[in-house]
């Protein structure tokens, strides 16, 4: 994880389309069909654009007309901004309009230098989107170091990580997972996109000397799914975190 990730957004990139292959299955659509589709991309476009937020497919569906093929709408209108300034980029589930990659210097004096992340945030950041779930132990057990309370609110207030669970072990200690804000910020569409060993070695971030069983986990396909010796956190954990205030019962 670069300090150029801070500097710019990466768009994601898609293969771009034949003109003559788009037109022939564009014709293939009834007239009616194509009408009630580009208005469907029109509502879209405004729908993600007006939000501060990327917005997942569940809040388009639940916005757009019924029957409208979410995913067609969304790469269509994606094909669309694939050459302009700003691009429609997908972010985990969700959506979002992006500055084009190679305009990003652009944006530069307008940018927000914000405070560089320690090294031992840095590193259990890696842990933790590399590792989830992950409890605070294991974080140690990786680092062979304690890990303060601090670093992992650092992480929490940049709304990269977030506590997802508990372990069913004694204790039932908090798991850490990554958050969509953390896919944003880096540019990755889904967690597994993440870089490899070999990319890690290339970019020089780390040393070609690695043990021989040295091994980078690969993250879940899901990351907001529950592993099986994981409980969901309820209304009374959250309290206890300090994350949800108390009820007041009256008497």
């Amino acid at each position: 994880m670069s300090e150029r990730a801070n500097a710019s957004v990466i768009p994601f990139k898609v293969d771009d389309e034949p003109e003559e292959e788009a037109s022939a299955q564009n014709s293939q659509r009834n007239p009616a069909e194509r009408l009630h589709l580009a208005e469907a991309v029109r509502m879209a476009e405004a729908i993600v654009f007006a939000s501060a937020q990327p917005v997942s497919e569940k809040q388009l569906a639940a916005r757009l007309p019924d029957g409208i093929n979410i995913a067609a709408a969304m790469a269509e209108l994606q094909q669309i901004y694939a050459r302009r300034g700003v691009n429609l980029v997908r972010v985990g589930d969700a959506w979002a309009f992006r500055t084009a990659g190679d305009l990003a210097f652009l944006m530069s004096r307008d940018t927000v230098q914000q405070r560089k992340l320690s090294r031992a945030a840095l590193e259990v950041l890696a842990i933790i989107a590399y590792h989830q779930p992950v409890t605070r132990a294991e974080i140690e057990d990786i680092r062979g170091v304690e890990t303060s309370k601090g670093t992992l609110d650092t992480l929490l207030e940049t709304e990269w990580v977030r506590m997802r669970g508990r372990r069913r072990t004694p204790g039932r200690p908090v798991t850490y997972g990554t958050t969509d804000t953390f896919l944003d910020h880096f540019a990755l569409e889904e967690i597994r996109d993440l870089p490899g060993m070999e990319e890690l070695k290339g970019a020089g971030l780390l040393s070609g000397r690695m043990p021989s069983n040295f091994s980078i986990p690969l993250p879940p396909a899901d990351p907001d799914a529950l592993t099986d010796d994981e409980d969901a956190l309820t209304d009374i954990d959250l309290e206890e975190l300090g994350l949800l205030t108390p009820r007041v019962t009256e008497d």
